[in-house]
């Protein structure tokens, strides 16, 4: 898959995904949200317009409010490949949501995840 293609995806379509995976393994869609919104800046509702507006990856990383500036301490590998080698941007954002979703369903605390 080209990153294009990834970046004209709808967020929305992808986000059940993201919960699935974490239900699955006893989290909540609140946690999904909570990392979403500690990524981005989103609050809550405007997550929730991001979604309803079906806007794409791209546009959803662009507009959002504020990226968190300790973001850039997420390591470590997600789909066979080290965050830290990731060179575009946007991708690399993509991925670091990847990755929080990823320890998210593997039992990490939110406040481990977050590194709070």
């Amino acid at each position: 898959m080209s990153n294009s293609r990834i970046y004209s995806m709808s967020f929305a379509s992808v986000y059940p995904h993201y919960i699935n995976k974490a239900t699955k393994k006893g989290r909540t869609k609140d946690d999904v949200d909570e990392i979403i919104r500690w990524l981005t800046g989103y609050s809550q509702k405007e997550l929730e317009n991001q979604l309803e507006k079906q806007i794409n990856f791209e546009t959803f990383f662009t507009e959002a409010p504020k990226l968190n500036p300790a973001r850039k301490m997420i390591k470590g590998v997600i789909c066979g490949v080290r965050i830290e080698e990731i060179a575009e941007p946007l991708m690399k954002e993509i991925r670091y949501l990847d990755k929080l979703i990823d320890e998210l369903s593997k039992g990490k605390s939110i406040e481990k995840i977050l590194q709070k």
